[in-house]
């Protein structure tokens, strides 16, 4: 599978803070020193609808990551999946009447587009579950033989009990996590198995639904977390720097994730920070496809709305708030951009390399966009009351808004 292009990310004078993020799984700030090649994994999208703003405002957060790392100097070795096939897009497309890779397909091809008009930086390696099967099946053989796993009508579940560290990542208690379960993807009420709580590594061929060919599995399709572990563990290896996806995703499918991980190399943790964007709602209610109460990043710009100030309305938003998406937040930052564009449009203001120092600053504090807006509005304020002698300054802070933040100035 491919990802999409990449925009240009200017190079700035001087150099970068290290990223102090937020973990959850240690419930604090950590500060990240990934040595040259920095290693980042976000959880992607299930495409049987298009991109909402809320995983707009999830990518948005790691973008950032990007940024700030590339900043500093170092490489960054991104890895995203592509969850394109699982239950809630096979039922998307009977209920639509659709072929259910059509659908991906489709649904995966908008969301790429979204993702090119918002300049959000594209993984490395940009991978679907389904192509991912070849490496997945001999994870579940050898948890399977290292008495990690069971079988149970057909269907192959992981045992949580064989990770001494398994809930390390969320710290929820047992019953919270199994109402969690069984809201997020599990089967905590299905008899037989050993623990409520054991996702499904494998799930056996169903009629009507696709399959691939399992080897001592048996024919059949992936469960969800053994997915991301697959992909990751491919191509990022363990102890990789950040693990990231919005905050629904702690339990279960990073804890799941962990755990498979860990179990099968001994190793831990799998990632050194669990960074978790928060929820974007509308009308009151998390934004989510199974509620219907979606903005769609398309939507938007079919409207006529510029990607920068859609990127804007995101950007004031700190990505651990869970904030609600309005008509007037959207306002906001269509003024928002017209007064910076208009401050860069300038021959000359007020010096700029303070404000470079302040937006890095800023984002090296976990991702502070707010403040770095604020402090981008600050000089726009004073360019526009007193103006300044500086002919490079506008160029300096539009390269930097475009580095730093992804808005093209």
């Amino acid at each position: 599978m491919y990802a999409w292009p990449a925009s240009d990310v200017p190079a700035l004078s001087g150099s970068g803070r290290d990223l102090r993020l937020h973990d959850t799984a240690t419930g604090g700030p950590v500060t990240l020193d990934p040595g040259p090649a920095a290693r980042i994994y976000v959880c992607g999208i299930t495409p049987y609808d298009a991109t909402h703003m809320g995983h707009a405002a999830t990518y948005n957060a790691f973008d950032l990551v990007q940024r700030v790392w590339l900043d500093t100097k170092r490489q960054v070795q991104y890895v995203q999946n592509v969850t394109d096939v699982d239950d809630p897009l096979l039922a998307r497309a009977i209920a639509n009447g659709d072929d259910w890779t059509a659908l991906a397909e489709r649904e995966t091809a908008l969301f790429r587009e979204d993702m090119t008009a918002l300049r959000m930086l594209p993984p490395d390696h940009y991978i679907g579950a389904v192509e991912a099967i070849p490496g997945i099946v001999p994870l579940v053989e050898r948890l399977r033989e290292m008495g990690a796993a069971y079988e149970l009508g057909g269907d192959t579940y992981f045992s949580v009990d064989s990770d001494p560290h398994f809930g390390q990542v969320s710290h929820l208690d047992a019953t919270a996590m199994r109402i969690l379960s069984a809201e997020r993807g599990g089967d905590p009420d299905r008899p037989g198995k050993k623990n409520p709580l054991d996702p499904m590594l494998w799930m056996a061929a169903r009629e009507g639904e696709p399959s691939w060919d399992g080897a001592t599995l048996g024919r059949g399709r992936p469960g969800w977390h053994i997915e991301c572990v697959a992909i990751a563990l491919d191509h990022l290896g363990m102890g990789f720097d950040v693990q990231g996806g919005g905050s629904d995703l702690a339990f279960p499918h990073h804890d799941m994730g962990a755990s498979h991980a860990q179990v099968l190399t001994g190793e831990f943790p799998m990632a050194k920070a669990y960074v978790h964007a928060g929820m974007v709602a509308l009308n009151g209610e998390k934004m989510s496809k199974s509620k219907g109460n979606l903005v769609f990043v398309s939507q938007l710009r079919r409207d006529g709305v510029d990607p920068a100030a859609i990127r804007l309305s995101l950007l004031a938003h700190h990505y651990r708030a869970n904030w609600e998406w309005t008509d007037g937040v959207l306002a906001e930052a269509v003024d928002r951009l017209a007064r910076w564009r208009a401050a860069v449009s300038r021959p000359d203001g007020p010096s700029a390399e303070a404000l470079v120092e302040e937006i890095r600053e800023a984002l090296a504090n976990d991702l502070d966009a707010p403040a770095a807006l604020a402090a981008v509005d600050r000089w726009a304020v004073s360019q526009a009351a007193t103006g300044g002698t500086d002919e490079g300054a506008p160029g300096v802070v539009s390269r930097a808004v475009d580095a730093l933040l992804g808005v093209a100035l």
